[in-house]
């Protein structure tokens, strides 16, 4: 499919509505960076794709592609379910400015959201987004990504959303991530505890050599 696609594309034919729905969700993940970037965005709105199950990179290209096509009725109501497939690819100002238009984003969209843009919201932001399915949060409140989300958030502002949140910074502290560090030596451990009970005295006989000299 993708020999086939290429192929196609060298010989000077457009990735047009027709191209793109023959390609359709299926084999969409298989366009490159080129052939993204080759689509006019008006085809867009005749065709039916869906690259939640692509790579990050094809979900950005074809998200500014998408907002092209649909960018004559960003006001409208039809709106976000017209840019919905594309979401995954959306940067953080998009999604805080669709928080203002009470889309009630169902949390199957919220958690494929690219988390970058993820971790801007604020949790009012967050409330904008989700509307009537904001309980539903609080199930995936021990998951990734919201339990990554929720540890970057104050608990005071979690807790205006009313749904049980916990996990949040509280005032005067920040939530610290433990970096893991590889295992210790592979000394024996009798060895070790020989190690560490001698440095003192090796410690105070390095003083005393050093204060007679």
């Amino acid at each position: 499919a993708s020999a086939a696609i290429k192929r196609y594309v060298e010989l000077g034919n457009a990735l047009n509505a027709t191209a793109l729905d023959a390609i359709g969700t299926r084999y969409v993940c298989l366009l490159n960076a080129t052939e993204l970037r080759a689509i006019d965005p008006p085809s867009l709105k005749l065709a039916s794709l869906n690259p939640s199950a692509c790579s990050q990179e094809t979900k950005d290209l074809l998200y500014q592609k998408a907002k092209k096509a649909f960018s004559d009725q960003h006001h409208l109501p039809a709106y976000y379910e017209l840019i919905l497939p594309y979401l995954g690819g959306a940067p953080a100002a998009d999604l805080k400015a669709l928080s203002r238009d009470n889309v009630n984003m169902n949390m199957t969209t919220f958690v494929t959201l690219r988390r970058d843009s993820l971790m801007e919201l604020t949790p009012q932001e967050v409330r904008g987004l989700l509307g009537m399915n904001l309980p539903d949060l609080a199930r995936w409140q021990y998951r990734a990504p919201v339990r990554d989300w929720i540890l970057v958030q104050k608990q005071s502002e979690l807790d205006k959303l009313h749904i049980g949140l916990t996990g949040g910074t509280q005032e005067g502290y920040i939530n610290i991530v433990t970096p893991k560090f590889p295992a210790p030596s592979s000394a024996p451990l009798g060895t070790m505890a020989m190690a560490f009970h001698l440095l003192p005295a090796l410690l105070l006989s390095s003083l005393m050599v050093s204060i007679l000299s």
